[in-house]
């Protein structure tokens, strides 16, 4: 009797443990059940951002009277949503910007100083180039960051004397919120509420300009205002109003004059803040400007695509020079100047 029920005991165990077996065995071998891609979503986006006169650092790593400059903390604020880059060099010859403009599926124009010659007419063809494609139905999407903001107000008023002067260098700052402005489909249109509120109370987000516009003046001037809906405004060291944020009425379009990169990326003031509350300012900025980017239907040949990386060039560490930014990725092209 006692051997029967040892043997049936044993019988019972071994049951468990194979059906459990199973059941391992079936997990490793099934694979998980993970919802199809949206086929309407480019997930693999590329960026172009266009270069800026100089080396970034008033002459201390490049004397080159051609040499240009890409801040590497733009590149890495594209990438760290999900993005790739291609520079857009403004020297290089008008086919070959045109050329990569069909490789990319959305633009940043960055900070910098330069507001007329060469690249400020590669600024203004680049821009068109945007409204054109929007206009033929492929969403494409701008980010104007600081200067990019600057020049947008300049090229869309065609006024190069729209700016008005503010002292609001390398200070950070809050951003308030125009009252009762919707939100929703902009920028700022997923930030969590508790993230929004601290924006207008804590100095989150990183001002470097000398120039900007009053709100006073963009509502007054008819382009502005029928082009873009103000979203905030900030303060300067003066206690001057200026428009801070803005966006497109009817494109993808987005400026700052503050820089959402520089949260994460750059450390050479120390004025620039590196909260977690200003890493999440930085980190939904580059979730939305991608998350637009993703919209673009355009999926080019991808050899192209490679050639033209930035990971075809190498950045160049300029935090030791000061004055400048952390990284730098400089081009100095063998071919003639050229206008857009």
């Amino acid at each position: 009797m006692g051997n029967y029920l040892l043997i049936s005991f044993l019988l019972f165990v071994y049951g468990i443990i194979n059906a459990q077996c199973q059941l391992f065995v079936s997990n490793q071998i099934l694979p998980p059940s993970c919802p199809a891609p949206d086929p309407t979503l480019n997930y693999r986006p590329i960026i172009g951002i266009v270069s800026h006169p100089g080396d970034g650092a008033t002459g201390r790593l490049s004397n080159a009277t051609n040499v240009s400059y890409i801040a590497a903390s733009y590149v890495k604020f594209a990438e760290m949503a999900g993005a790739r880059v291609i520079p857009l060099i403004y020297t290089e010859p008008p086919e070959i910007l045109n050329q990569k403009l069909n490789l990319v599926n959305g633009i940043i124009f960055t900070g910098g100083w330069a507001k007329d010659g060469l690249y400020f007419d590669v600024i203004k063809g680049i821009f068109q180039k945007v409204l054109e494609k929007n206009n033929a139905g492929e969403h494409f999407p701008l980010l104007a960051i600081c200067l990019g903001y600057e020049l947008l107000t300049m090229i869309i008023t065609n006024d190069n004397n729209i700016l008005e002067e503010f002292s609001a260098a390398s200070q950070a700052s809050t951003v308030q919120f125009v009252e009762n402005v919707n939100i929703e489909g902009t920028v700022f249109g997923r930030f969590p509420r508790v993230l929004l509120k601290k924006m207008s109370i804590d100095c989150l987000v990183m001002q470097n300009h000398h120039f900007g516009i009053s709100p006073e003046r963009f509502q007054a001037n008819k382009d502005l205002s029928s082009f873009f809906r103000v979203l905030t405004t900030s303060t300067d060291e003066n206690n001057k109003v200026y428009v801070s944020t803005i966006q497109a009425t009817h494109y993808p379009i987005a400026a700052f004059q503050w820089h959402p990169e520089k949260n994460v990326f750059e450390w050479g003031s120390s004025r620039i803040p590196h909260s977690e509350d200003a890493i999440q300012v930085t980190t939904h900025v580059a979730n939305y400007f991608i998350s637009e980017a993703r919209k673009s239907s355009n999926k080019p040949v991808a050899r192209e695509v490679l050639d033209s990386l930035i990971y075809n060039y190498n950045p160049t560490y300029g935090g030791k020079a000061g004055k400048g930014y952390d990284e730098v990725y400089l081009f100095t092209p063998h071919s003639s100047l050229s206008s857009m």
